[in-house]
């Protein structure tokens, strides 16, 4: 196993790792926006999916990874009501590569973000 750690996003709240590589598989933890986004105003869940996107394209990057190589993300959003918004952003940002995918609703997350997102990407060694 391979922990993966980068700088370039907010450190880990907890116990854990940024991502762990397995084999060709490589498990993104759950990412939050992060401090510094602002949580609220008109554009607020733009903004923290735009963010969480980022800090995942990061995490992938440190791992020899990339967006084309996920093959399975889970998202958390707060409302289901976001969730238009969120599959525009989502495929905006992931463009024709169309990886499996879940939508989970949820009442609340961490410190008020409204997304959260777990990856796996597999890359072939």
């Amino acid at each position: 196993m391979n922990f993966i750690f980068t700088d370039k996003v907010p450190a880990p709240g907890g116990h854990y790792s940024q991502a762990v590589q397995a084999g060709a598989f490589t498990f993104v933890s759950g990412m939050l926006p992060g401090p510094g986004v602002a949580t609220e105003g008109p554009d607020n869940f733009e903004r923290q999916v735009r963010a969480t996107l980022a800090h995942c394209e990061r995490v992938l990057d440190q791992a020899g990874c990339a967006l084309t190589d996920v093959v399975q993300c889970t998202a958390y959003i707060v409302d289901v009501k976001n969730w238009p918004e969120f599959n525009r952003l989502y495929a905006e940002h992931f463009g024709t590569h169309k990886p499996s995918r879940a939508v989970v609703p949820v009442p609340e997350l961490h410190h008020g973000f409204l997304v959260e997102l777990q990856m796996v990407p597999y890359r072939a060694q």
